[in-house]
């Protein structure tokens, strides 16, 4: 007889399985910590070579990222008076003087505007999309929800080229409009098949007691289901945040001022001389602050949502 239990993991697994998921995170978290060390090196550290562990920290990086400089001769800068900001004399130091705000920030603000817009987009009408699949007799249910997954197995780049003559044509290449509604389609199909199995899990009961309570199917929908499937929007809201918020090739080919987002616009970034790593890896520390935040608010949600139905009682 076997002294190991199939339902009760011995303390000797439950080190193992310890010790496994500590060094996955360990893994995993290495290259998130240096890029944010990164972020608080002088250009000279960020490309040493064997690479520093030990530095004197520096702001450098976050100051050239969210400025513009300029290079100015000694004589010119005999005629400036004092700095009169701590980020002003670290930019003197190197014979610059800011010139003006950098683009990041309006990159960024176009990144949460785009990511946000469309998910909210992608949820909305892939909940209303969801409840219809799951409660009502749709004609060829099968065969439409399995064509809304197969928009999800193409490439987006395959049709990368018909989207771009078609938006330039209506007049939406580099908008924000036309990034939320290209983000959108992409995201709706994933949207209904996930809200589709949480929406399938909430017991029909629920309405039917909701409508011989003279509630409408609109209040009933509003007021028993959405609150039911609270986890499962909470999720699919990430899943598809995280898509939209990632994005590169959409945004290289269809944008390039007005709507550009984050990510093609970090790896531009110049220094003095070449690729200014600490501003790049400052934007990149930067750019992932919202998600993760996004992700922790919504975490409970997110744990009971991945779990929903698995366990039946």
């Amino acid at each position: 007889m076997s002294i190991f239990s199939i339902t009760e993991p011995s303390g000797r697994q439950k080190w193992i399985a310890g010790i496994l998921v500590a060094a996955y995170a360990v893994i995993t978290l290495i290259p998130l910590l240096w890029i944010i060390a990164t972020g608080f090196k002088s250009p000279s550290d960020a490309i040493a070579y064997p690479p520093k562990v030990m530095f004197d920290p520096s702001l450098e990086g976050y100051v050239n990222l969210f400025t513009t400089q300029t290079r100015i001769t000694p004589d010119m800068e005999a005629t400036l008076g004092e700095p009169d900001t701590w980020y002003e004399r670290l930019v003197r130091e190197k014979g610059m003087v800011i010139a003006g705000p950098s683009r990041y920030g309006e990159r960024f603000l176009n990144s949460v505007i785009i990511g946000f817009g469309s998910t909210f987009l992608s949820v909305f009408l892939g909940t209303l999309a969801a409840y219809a699949f799951s409660r009502f007799k749709v004609p060829l249910k099968d065969d439409l929800m399995f064509f809304i997954l197969s928009t999800r197995m193409m490439p987006p780049i395959a049709v990368a080229i018909p989207i771009f003559l078609m938006y330039r044509t209506l007049g939406l290449s580099d908008t924000h409009l036309g990034m939320i509604l290209l983000y959108t389609a992409v995201n709706l199909s994933l949207a209904v098949w996930l809200l589709k199995g949480f929406i399938d899990e909430i017991p029909r009961e629920y309405e039917e007691a909701a409508l011989i309570d003279g509630y409408t199917r609109f209040q009933a929908f509003i007021k028993v289901v959405l609150p039911q499937a609270a986890t499962g929007i909470a999720s699919t809201a990430i899943f598809c945040l995280i898509f939209a918020w990632n994005e590169y090739a959409f945004a290289v080919l269809l944008t390039s001022g007005e709507a550009q987002t984050a990510p093609p616009f970090i790896p531009t970034i110049i220094g003095v001389g070449g690729q200014d790593w600490p501003a790049v890896a400052a934007g990149a520390t930067l750019f992932l602050l919202p998600v993760v935040i996004f992700t922790i608010l919504l975490r409970k949600h997110l744990l009971r949502g991945i779990t929903f139905g698995a366990v039946r009682k």
